[in-house]
Order: structure tokens, then sequence, then C-alpha cells
């Protein structure tokens, strides 16, 4: 009985139309700083995975659907990476086309005044495993203008799967790592 409960596993799991992906290789100061991150409960259904793509964009599209909490970016050959993230709180979340005006490791952090004005105990940080930004940030703009939104790592991994930020798309520190290999400046982000 055992043996055809292993099978049976064994024929779902071949059925399965995505695969879990390898984390990248990490710099010693990026295994040192997300050592320091507090390791939080995980949702699979948040985990990296290769899928079919289901966003129709052009290959090097980064496409968040804020509604699933994930973010897909469109590979070649019909497939996508898709992770899952964390978006805007419903006050804050926005929508549309953007593209990756630069990336940062481990960035520092500057709120803008708007934030500091909601939240007085905000304060800018220098790069490192407590700041909000995490591991990497792609800094977005609209037609040369920095849109004061980011694609970001996060101090808060437990959050994933939430609506909390003040509109950035938040990522598990090691999913950021990965997706900033991945992609170039200057690739297109659509926020859905």
């Amino acid at each position: 009985m055992r043996i055809i409960s292993v099978l049976g596993c064994a024929l779902l799991l071949a059925g399965c139309t995505f695969k879990g992906v390898p984390d990248p290789a990490l710099s010693a100061r990026d295994a040192e700083y997300m050592a320091l991150v507090p390791e939080a409960e995980f949702d699979p259904h948040f985990a990296r995975y290769e899928i079919a793509d289901p966003t129709r964009e052009a290959p090097g599209t980064i496409v968040v659907e804020t509604k699933e909490r994930q973010l897909y970016l469109v590979l070649p050959n019909g497939r996508a990476m898709r992770y899952g993230v964390s978006v805007g709180d419903e006050a804050y979340g926005w929508t549309g086309t953007a593209r990756i005006d630069r990336k940062a490791e481990w960035p520092a952090w500057n709120p803008p005044a708007e934030m500091i004005k909601r939240w007085p105990h905000v304060h800018a940080m220098q790069g490192g495993p407590m700041n909000p930004l995490g591991a990497r940030a792609l800094y977005l703009s609209d037609r040369g203008r920095d849109t004061l939104y980011r694609i970001h790592g996060t101090n808060e991994p437990e959050k994933i799967g939430q609506a909390v930020s003040s509109g950035c798309i938040r990522m598990r520190n090691i999913d950021v790592v990965d997706l900033y290999n991945r992609v170039p400046v200057g690739a297109t982000v659509i926020v859905r």
C-alpha cells in the first residue's frame, strides 16, 4: 500500500507545470547580512518557481499581479519565474508601467517626505540587514522620472503575501537577489 501511495505522489508531481529553482550564489556580505534577518514561517505558495508564462508579455518583462501577490519575470519559450511578493496597502498601492532606472545592492533608504509625515519615527538608513529595502532594490521610473516606487528586499519576510507596504513591491531577500541577477536596467515593469 505504501508503494502505491509513493508512486501516486510521484505521478502527481510529474504532472506539475512548475519547478523549484535553486537559490542564487551569494557573496560573503550577502550571506552574512541575510543570516541576521530573522527567519519567518514561509507559505510555499509564495516560493520562487519556474512556471508556464501566464502573462503573455514579452520576455524580459516583469509583471506584478497585486491581487495574486505574485511577481512574474517573463522568460523565453513560454516560461516565467514566479516570486511571492508583498504589495502596497490599499491606500498606497499603485498600478501602471515603468522601467528599471537603476539597481543597487544593500541600498540606503531615504524615505520620502510623505512617508515621514505619516510616520515620524522613520528615518534614513544605510544599507544593511535591518534596512527595510533589504538586499537589493530596483528603482522604477516613468519616462525618466523617479516614481518613488521600488521592487526591493525586506527585513520583514513574514509579510510576504500581504498588502502592507507604502506602494513598493517587497520580496524575500533571496528572491530579490535572484531577480536582480536576471534583469537589466531598462527592463519594463507592469504593475496591475
